[in-house]
């Protein structure tokens, strides 16, 4: 996904697949699902998250040492010295420095540091940094500050054994019509640790299954739209709290686009517990079964 609050962006896993016309539509959906595991197993992915922890303001020490602000997990142990450096965090200019501990030198880009830099917050670019199997970003939010650990030779990165899917069938690639609302309305939308954040809903998709309509609020996301939804396949074959489906772009007022749930995904906390992903509205429970896209997979 892009550029989503939901700390989604960094981790983003669901490009457009530009398919060559030989490509039965089977194929497409196997190449997009592909791709999604491909980013799901990347460096810094969300098989990689280690830990999450909020940031106060003025110095965070982190590193592995029990003394430090932020410890980080016991796996990281030997990962350089007991302390690796600060964090400083000024809210109110709203600016992240990392100062490294003398004798540590740490990547970004590929590129090694030491000393003093300071870490950007941005939703559309995560600014990660690592010392061998560990890197980490800040973000930020609402004001708050927030550290995320990756772990890249995690186990769980390691095992893991891929997506499961629900056979590829086009009776679930719908045509929707996208309504527009008034501009400015936003949605209030819970995450999973029970945070409310605002976000802008242009619209909803209007379309028909199985004989009924139904109709799915949309949240701004970059140049395109991010439904989240739960049905009622969730917490027998799919993800209990629910699932994503994109639009790659938005759609003008009234007009038709594809809306297709065999590339429903499941959010990152399907995955590990140092996500904070978004739960569907009430308006986005659809009381039917799509039994379509990705099914449910224990995290470990």
């Amino acid at each position: 996904m892009r550029c989503l609050l939901f700390a989604l962006v960094a981790f983003s896993y669901l490009p457009t697949v530009m398919c060559a016309e030989k490509l039965t539509y089977t194929e497409e959906i196997q190449m997009w699902r592909k791709v999604r595991e491909e980013k799901l197993r990347a460096d810094n992915g969300w098989l990689t998250l280690a830990g999450r922890f909020t940031l106060k303001d003025g110095a965070n020490t982190f590193g592995t040492g029990e003394s430090n602000d932020v410890v980080c997990p016991a796996v990281l142990e030997g990962t350089g010295p007991k302390q690796l450096g600060v964090i400083h965090i000024d809210s109110v200019a709203k600016k992240v420095t990392l100062k490294l501990a003398a004798g540590v030198s740490m990547t970004s880009g590929g590129k090694a540091f030491t000393g003093e830099r300071v870490l950007g917050t941005s939703a559309e670019k995560r600014d990660w940094v690592g010392l061998e199997r560990l890197s980490l970003h800040v973000i930020e939010r609402g004001g708050k500050y927030t550290l995320r650990l990756a772990d890249n030779g995690s186990d769980v990165r390691r095992k893991f054994a891929g997506c499961v899917w629900y056979a590829a069938d086009e009776a679930y690639k719908v045509e929707a019509k996208f309504v527009p609302y008034p501009e400015g309305k936003t949605l209030s939308i819970v995450n999973v640790i029970d945070e409310v954040s605002k976000q802008r809903c242009p619209g909803y998709a209007e379309f028909q299954l199985k004989g009924a309509t139904y109709k799915l609020d949309a949240i701004k996301d970059g140049d395109g739209l991010l439904f989240v939804f739960r049905d009622d396949t969730a917490g027998d074959t799919t993800y209990k709290p629910g699932r994503f489906v994109d639009a790659d772009r938005q759609p003008k007022a009234n007009e038709t686009f594809t809306l297709d749930f065999n590339k429903a995904y499941n959010p990152p906390c399907a995955w590990t517990d140092y996500a904070t992903c978004p739960l569907p509205p009430s308006q986005n429970v659809l009381k039917t079964r799509i039994e379509a896209g990705e099914k449910s997979r224990a995290k470990r």
